[in-house]
């Protein structure tokens, strides 16, 4: 399976940048330090690369708060690692973690 998500129509792709991720590992997306301009429908589009198959999910609103509140995030860590992740002798592996908070 691989994971991409489509910003307000189709086909409008979130592509992925400094700020953009798309884990290959959960589908999910991240956006760090979000802007006016991200606010909008996101659709996750996850594609079977053996039969080609595409299915769609239901839009996700993303809206900007104009209050400032952000509530409570206490900074953690998110890792869940395997404890062995194998690999091929000269293969590239990718590790995802993410950092969060206020």
């Amino acid at each position: 399976l691989s994971y991409a998500w489509i910003f307000n129509e189709y086909p409008s792709f979130v592509q992925q940048d400094s700020r953009r991720f798309v884990s290959q590992e959960t589908g999910n997306l991240y956006i760090a330090k979000v802007e006016s301009s991200d606010a909008g429908n996101y659709t996750c589009v996850v594609t079977n690369s053996v039969t080609h198959a595409r299915v769609l999910g239901p839009p996700t609103p993303l809206v900007l708060r104009n209050d400032g509140v952000m509530g409570e995030y206490e900074p953690k860590i998110e890792v869940q690692f395997p404890e062995t992740v194998p690999s091929a002798k000269g293969a590239t592996v990718k590790l995802e973690c993410f950092a969060l908070g206020k």
